[in-house]
């Protein structure tokens, strides 16, 4: 029997996106990180070509642990107009006989901080650990342009043996280096997606289960969760000054 564990993950940055529903002009996020969006992070970092299967990682039983929600806000977005190497540039109309502009409103969360726990087969998760920690290819927080602000490897991330929530819950909050950075106040309590494998026991359910080569032909299924609340202090151990971090806010740039 194969052995099990889960691997924790941090994704803080100024901004980031997953989109659940973006079509045409409106992109829009999810108040957390979704499950094809996370799925599409390891396998830049694994150098996964698109076209290959991601149905080893979509098996993966996913949490999020929000640590820091975000702020939600809206970029008012133009592609088009003006011109480019001298010639006028834009987007072709139907017709086929002029160039227009193309607006979008484009939504992004700012300054969020997550805990994301993938649980599953031990070797699989040692290689995803291993890849996050050297990257064959740029991670992103959604889209291209949203880089995280901070590693996402975490060095003590892998747990082997331990279930989702039970690593979820073990991991001090918050971060060590939001605590250098004197973190906003704190809340009461912090909100919890869980994937949920029974449907009768959800709350939600949303469009990111990646399907086969996802990526390359855009099938997602349905995938289930439910939310909770963690207690700081109480299901949640409170990080202090005091204690030992990981690393300070000047060695960043070092652990990128």
């Amino acid at each position: 029997m194969t052995a099990s564990g889960t691997l924790l993950m941090r994704l803080a940055g100024p901004m980031q996106s997953w989109g659940v529903q973006s079509r045409f002009t409106v992109r829009d996020t999810a108040r957390e990180p979704t499950k094809s969006g996370v799925i599409g992070l390891v396998c830049a970092a694994l150098g996964r070509p698109r076209e290959e299967s991601v149905d080893d990682l979509a098996e993966l039983r996913m949490g999020v642990r929000v640590d820091l929600e975000g702020i939600l806000s809206r970029d008012y977005h133009t592609a088009g107009v003006g011109r480019w190497a001298g010639q006028p540039y834009g987007v072709v109309t139907v017709d086929g006989k002029g160039l227009r502009p193309v607006p979008s409103n484009r939504y992004y969360l700012a300054d969020a901080d997550f805990l994301v726990g993938l649980a599953g087969p031990l070797p699989l998760l040692e290689q995803i650990a291993e890849a996050l920690k050297q990257p064959r290819w740029p991670l992103y927080l959604g889209r291209k342009s949203f880089v995280p602000g901070s590693p996402v490897w975490i060095p003590d991330g892998l747990k082997p043996g331990v279930d989702l929530e039970a690593a979820l819950r073990s991991e001090p909050w918050p971060s060590a280096e939001r605590l250098a950075r004197r973190p906003r106040p704190s809340p009461p309590a912090l909100r919890v997606v869980l994937e949920e494998p029974n449907p009768e026991r959800a709350d939600y359910a949303q469009l990111d289960q990646p399907l086969g080569a996802a990526f390359a032909t855009r099938r997602f299924g349905l995938r289930y969760t439910r939310t909770e609340f963690w207690r700081l202090g109480v299901d949640v151990p409170v990080r202090e000054e005091s204690d030992d971090v990981s690393f300070a806010p000047d060695s960043r740039s070092a652990q990128s």
